[in-house]
């Protein structure tokens, strides 16, 4: 490989979320960290070239995208996506989940239905809850180590709560389905009938699996275009979450307008500085690193199936992300003895699966984006931890 993913850099003392607040939040400080999604992974050195050309330059006052930020969303979003994208229809804000929230106060009013498929990205549920909306679950259906989406039961409640909008988590975030084409159009289709705005998150969308292909929402049918907003961002991509950069496109010009105005309420307007140099050099740049990352991540994935084979816990198979949710309900625990026996038997600090919902419980989700000499550490301490329990 060009790149070399193997190598382990200290993130301690960077005031890393993932590293550096185990005692802040109740964890032990000897636990290996595969929780919060983002990657041990330096940057691509493209993007780091382009941010030390923008910090010599030594001014960071107030900036906003040029054509040629733009260029790079059009040509990702074409070359990956088969997706044609108009600049004019891009909203900038510093996060996915900012704009979750931003759309949702836009769109609805206090007190109204909004439905999510749970066990799903646990900030949908937050974002609702803390607007004073109304949350509405339909369950995914776990059958025969596969998720799908219950049909029925996902328009029954849109009806009976008079649903007004669906956030959409595609790629799935933690069972790591990537939806099809045909799901998609079955979702829209009952969202269209029913008035429901779709949110689609696809932050994941450049981590399809060999043999699954992502599609955006919007592309399904161009009634799904003006129904939604496509909410992305290259920070999962290529580890720059703390640069704070993310794009939604919105091609309804009465939501966009609506969603503007709601960014003029909370007084955001340019967005950072070096987010926009990282998106616009990584989009332009760092298509190779992408690709050997993914390969990259594969072989961790297929570490990961080897070493769990003989063993009680299950892999749910993933289609897409860098996430992998592990079925841990064959210990017989209950969640908050799940909870100890990962953080303080197995010395791991993994994302407990009941924080993602109706259907979380009983389940772990492991961040696989990181050095495989780390992740072989952690998954022998898992193995080991098991072994010491008569299942």
């Amino acid at each position: 490989m060009k790149y070399d993913f193997d190598k382990i850099i200290d993130r301690h003392n960077t005031s890393s979320l993932k590293y550096d607040f185990a005692k802040e939040r109740g964890c032990p400080e000897d636990a290996i960290p595969l929780w919060v999604a983002d990657m041990d992974f330096l940057a691509p050195e493209a993007v780091r070239n382009a941010l030390r050309e923008r910090i010599d330059h030594g001014i960071f006052g107030y900036s906003d995208p040029r054509e040629g930020y733009f260029n790079a969303l059009q040509n990702w979003c074409k070359t990956h996506y088969n997706w044609k994208v108009e600049p004019k229809n891009y909203i900038l804000t510093c996060g996915v989940v900012f704009a979750l929230c931003a759309l949702i106060r836009a769109l609805t009013k206090e007190g109204d239905g909004i439905i999510i498929c749970q066990p799903v990205y646990y900030p949908f549920e937050e974002s609702i809850r803390e607007n004073n909306r109304t949350l509405i679950v339909s369950q995914l259906k776990f059958e025969n180590g596969h998720y799908s989406v219950d049909y029925e039961d996902f328009e029954r409640k849109i009806v009976e709560n008079d649903v007004k909008l669906f956030i959409l988590c595609n790629p799935h975030n933690p069972v790591g389905r990537v939806w099809t084409k045909a799901e998609l159009e079955r979702l829209g289709d009952i969202c269209l009938k029913h008035n429901v705005f779709v949110i689609s998150d696809e932050i994941h969308a450049d981590f399809a699996h060999e043999g699954h292909k992502h599609t955006v929402f919007a592309t399904v049918k161009k009634e799904f275009e003006e129904n939604s907003a496509i909410c992305t961002a290259p920070t999962k991509t290529f580890n720059l979450a703390g640069l704070h950069i993310s794009n939604i496109y919105i091609a309804n010009d009465t939501v966009r307008a609506a969603m503007r105005k709601e960014m003029d309420r909370v007084g955001y307007c340019q967005p950072n500085v070096m987010g926009l140099v990282a998106c616009e050099a990584a989009y332009t740049h760092c298509a190779d690193w992408l690709e050997e990352l993914k390969a990259y991540l594969a072989g961790n994935l297929d570490f990961v199936r080897e070493r769990l084979k003989n063993t009680c816990l299950k892999l749910v198979e993933p289609e897409g992300t860098y996430l992998v949710w592990i079925d841990c309900r064959a210990l017989g625990l209950s969640d908050e003895e799940l909870h100890d026996f990962v953080l303080n038997k197995a010395k791991l600090w993994l994302d407990d699966g009941s924080i993602f919902g109706i259907g979380g419980s009983g389940f772990e989700r492991i961040n696989l984006a990181c050095p495989r000499s780390v992740l072989s550490s952690a998954l022998d301490r898992l193995v080991c931890a098991v072994d010491g329990i008569k299942v």
